[in-house]
């Protein structure tokens, strides 16, 4: 490969960082009736909500600009109400630099997302298999694309408590990423959906091996069943990437102590943005 293919796949991927997680236009508005506001326990998103949701009926859109803080955005810290992802730059970044790691060492196995909202993540990671020329591997995009499940406090006490099956603002159904994927050209045979609940969807994934898993499940529920169903096909020198690792402690991150306690996991994890995290499998 020439200095100036290389040239050329890093300023592909990096238009595809800054368009996929709104920096390039630096999305920042409020909507009302938007991801911001649907399914909020506050009353005044509540209120904002449902007067943005009566406009929107009758083709209108109100919303009100906020600042734009770069620094916000490097970490997804923010919540964009446009973009298709809403992780932040850093951890785009990880997923790149994960994908390189892969391709240079040839480590086998598909990619695995499990959580995808607008299904931005994914829509990178079959981006960089495109700047590579890789035509073998496959995305997999795991996700009910109805929101997230209630806590079953029962056997998962750790999520007692959590609000996030009310936002409705995390609900994106699969037609509608499907057609993010299309908006992109990148819709093709190495995209596969797996739709439903991880629990029922994971335990039985036809991929044989992975070299990249990335978690974006939140809750303790979440992350724990799909260590348990996707870690032990991550091929040696493959990734396991856990979105909300630092943003979520006591769910995910908690998950992941557990997991990595009872299989006896030992490889460093590594801080990526002070929320997502990883660690490379020995």
């Amino acid at each position: 490969m020439t200095t100036i293919d290389a040239d050329l796949r890093e300023l592909y991927l990096d238009l595809m960082k800054r368009t996929l997680t709104g920096a390039l236009m630096e999305d920042n508005d409020s909507i009302l009736g938007g991801v911001r506001t649907q399914g909020s326990p506050s009353r005044k998103k509540q209120a904002a909500n449902a007067v943005g949701s009566l406009a929107q009926k009758y083709g209108f859109e109100i919303s009100y600009k906020k600042p734009y803080d770069p620094a916000l955005r490097e970490t997804g810290s923010d919540w964009p109400s446009r973009s298709e992802s809403m992780i932040g730059l850093k951890r785009m970044q990880n997923i790149q630099d994960s994908i390189a790691a892969i391709i240079e060492d040839d480590v086998p196995g598909d990619f695995i997302e499990t959580g995808v909202w607008r299904g931005g993540a994914c829509i990178f990671m079959r981006a960089n298999l495109r700047a590579w020329g890789d035509t073998k591997r496959t995305v997999w995009l795991a996700d009910s694309f109805q929101g997230l499940p209630a806590p079953n406090v029962k056997d998962f006490p750790a999520d007692q408590g959590d609000t996030f099956y009310l936002q409705t603002g995390l609900s994106v159904g699969e037609a509608a990423v499907r057609h993010n994927f299309e908006r992109y050209n990148l819709l093709d045979d190495q995209v596969k959906f797996l739709v439903g609940w991880f629990k029922d969807t994971l335990p039985t994934a036809p991929a044989e091996q992975y070299a990249l898993i990335r978690l974006d499940g939140d809750l303790y529920e979440s992350t724990i069943q799909a260590l348990d169903a996707l870690y032990p096909k991550l091929s040696s020198g493959g990734f396991c990437i856990i979105d909300d690792y630092g943003t979520l402690p006591d769910q995910a991150g908690r998950a992941v102590h557990d997991y990595r306690k009872q299989h006896g996991i030992t490889e460093e994890i590594i801080d990526i943005d002070g929320n997502g995290a990883y660690w490379r499998k020995s």
